[in-house]
């Protein structure tokens, strides 16, 4: 059984940081691409990043670039987004997902309904 759990969350002001860690287990991921999505509130989900488990190849959302670092920790199954500069726009729930990039075929896998794995939201708040 797959599991991905998230920890980090918070408030934060405006210009903060946060770093939000993924916990991946139940299966071999190798394969996979592990990507953040956020959505806030009476929004659709949204992509943020994704990292190639198995390369460590990366790709951001235009909005993220420069402010948001993905990357990853093999010997923990664990995916991490540092979050730095953090605007107002940021506040939103992400979620950590997986995709097998076998199946998804693409790059950036960046459509969130293509996805099988997902975690259970942690929520960022960024305000004053």
């Amino acid at each position: 059984q797959v599991q991905l759990v998230e920890f980090g969350g918070g408030l934060v002001q405006p210009g903060g940081s946060l770093r939000l860690s993924c916990t991946a287990s139940g299966r071999t991921f190798s394969s996979y691409a592990m990507t953040w999505f956020r959505q806030a509130a009476g929004k659709e989900r949204a992509f943020v990043a994704s990292i190639s488990w198995s390369s460590g190849m990366t790709y951001y959302a235009d909005s993220v670039k420069g402010r948001f670092t993905i990357s990853r920790d093999n010997a923990k199954n664990t995916v991490y987004l540092q979050m730095n500069s953090l605007k107002p726009e940021d506040t939103a729930v992400y979620y950590c997902a997986a995709v097998d990039l076998r199946e998804y075929l693409e790059w950036p896998p960046a459509s969130a309904n293509r996805y099988s794995f997902w975690g259970q939201g942690t929520q960022v708040s960024v305000s004053t």
